[in-house]
């Protein structure tokens, strides 16, 4: 008997009957007194599974409470409805990619609302994810990539480069996942190139799993590297942008995270200075441009050069 199916037979003893002695259980399972201590240890501290020794009768029970059941979890009417709420979420997030995988588990949790008088259906109408930006290109390697990271694989993909229309093939070992902006990326190590990248997973058309182990890169360390830009442009930061935002802008900015290490301001006349280190301009330049005549760029020249420069081109094509 496997552990799983072992800790899931104490559920079946003791719902059956409404005491139990740690003789009989330990007769029933055939274990030691030992795997029966662990044993009541996971199930108590691992999976939540509400055993208590009841000192009067003499033996263990399942202690009455509001919480629901599934195989190895236990969960109170609070979780069922935040584990309702996020699968919501995931299949509005990416439909048709994680919404089959999850169905088997869904239906189990509509069955537990139900049981207490919830409605599921209500929940998933009345949580909703609101998208911008989002790419809708199938996500054909998603799988496969994801797959790879989670097993620490290396992975050959075909990926396009958007830029100059190039598909290039090369090796890659996945590192990490990223949701960014409705978008999904994969930052790995590309062994073609001999560094990290991050690569957008809609623009990979074809991906195969290898039989090679993937070459592991401490997460801190590249965190640091990738991150040290704005947004999903990576790399050593190659300048600081300062912007200065107008009153009737500032009352929002001052609440949003453009980058972990951003420095800011309020003004005395509540205008709103902020400060965010950057190494590739372009997802920076539409940030800045989206907010039309309530921002400034103060610094850097050259930024503020580029960010002057499209707004000519714009004069120049609404001026036609």
């Amino acid at each position: 008997m496997s552990e799983i199916d072992r800790l899931y037979q104490y559920k079946t003893l003791l719902s059956s009957r409404r005491v139990m002695s740690r003789e009989d259980i330990l007769n029933k399972l055939e274990i030691s007194l030992a795997t029966f201590k662990r044993d009541i240890a996971k199930l108590r501290d691992q999976l939540h599974t509400p055993i208590v020794f009841d000192r009067d009768l003499g033996g263990y029970r399942l202690e009455q409470t509001d919480s629901t059941e599934l195989p190895g979890m236990w969960f109170s009417q609070d979780e069922m409805l935040a584990l309702m709420t996020i699968q919501s979420m995931i299949v509005q997030l990416e439909p048709g990619l994680l919404g089959p995988k999850l169905k088997p588990f869904q239906k189990r949790l509509d069955d537990m609302l139900a049981s207490q008088g919830l409605d599921a259906a209500t929940l998933t109408q009345r949580v909703r994810a609101v998208h911008a930006g989002k790419r809708r290109l199938p996500l054909t390697s998603f799988e496969t990539l994801a797959k790879a990271t989670l097993e620490r694989k290396q992975v050959q993909v075909e990926h396009i480069n958007r830029q100059n229309g190039e598909t290039v093939l090369r090796d890659i070992s996945p590192q990490q996942l990223v949701h960014y902006r409705d978008n999904w990326y994969v930052d790995a190590w590309c062994h073609l190139r001999g560094g990290l990248r991050s690569f957008s997973v809609d623009a990979i058309t074809r991906a195969t799993l290898l039989d090679k182990p993937s070459k592991d890169i401490d997460l801190i360390a590249m965190r640091q590297q990738l991150d040290g830009g704005y947004g999903i442009f990576g790399g050593t930061p190659k300048a600081w942008a300062q912007m200065r935002f107008s009153k009737a802008r500032a009352a929002w900015v001052e609440h949003e995270i453009w980058h972990p290490e951003q420095k800011s301001v309020r003004l005395a006349d509540g205008r709103y200075e902020l400060v965010v280190p950057y190494a590739d301009e372009r997802e920076l330049l539409g940030d800045i441009l989206r907010f039309g005549a309530d921002v400034e760029v103060l610094a850097p020249a050259r930024l503020r050069e580029q960010v002057q420069a499209e707004i000519q081109k714009m004069g120049q094509l609404y001026g036609r």
